[in-house]
């Protein structure tokens, strides 16, 4: 199966095991009828609460990312979580359709790294009320795909910002 790029996608098997081998994810997991689950306890800071967090993956699907504890929303108390998807409630760590994912990348150096950058800004959210891990959310009236030649110059912007 190739991915989005032409990039042969990985299979479950090589995702778990480079999950498992990744000594910054230490967790657990396994493969049940096509769905690679991962559990992982994430602390985004030294001064952070620790959160269990499940990745779930199927191949050909986007990752699900699910916080099973605490209870971000009773966390949120009555408060609107930014940059989640409901029914189930999920992180939203990237933008879907514009190639920042792809199945031929390792969930243990993209997804995992994002979700402590998400839980990261999360807790500032809680305790300031404003989010600053910046992103688009579908639905937030920023959700027009833009065209190919847009996509590789916010690509490059993100790295060139990343590295400078």
């Amino acid at each position: 199966m190739r991915s989005w790029g032409g990039h042969q996608a990985l299979t479950l098997p090589q995702q778990h095991l480079f999950l498992n081998k990744n000594p910054i994810v230490q967790g657990e997991g396994g493969i049940t009828r096509g769905v690679l689950r991962w559990r992982v306890e994430v602390r985004p800071t030294p001064l952070s609460r620790s959160y269990v967090v499940r990745i779930e993956y199927k191949l050909g699907d986007s990752p699900d990312v699910f916080v099973e504890d605490p209870d971000i929303q009773l966390l949120a108390q009555d408060r609107e979580i930014p940059h989640v998807y409901r029914n189930p409630l999920r992180l939203c760590l990237y933008r879907p359709g514009l190639g920042q994912w792809q199945a031929s990348d390792r969930i243990d150096q993209t997804i995992v790294p994002w979700i402590f950058i998400w839980l990261y800004y999360f807790e500032d959210w809680l305790a300031f009320g404003d989010w600053k891990g910046g992103g688009m959310h579908p639905g937030d009236g920023t959700d027009i795909a833009p065209n190919r030649r847009e996509r590789r110059s916010r690509r490059g912007r993100q790295v060139g910002a990343a590295l400078g």
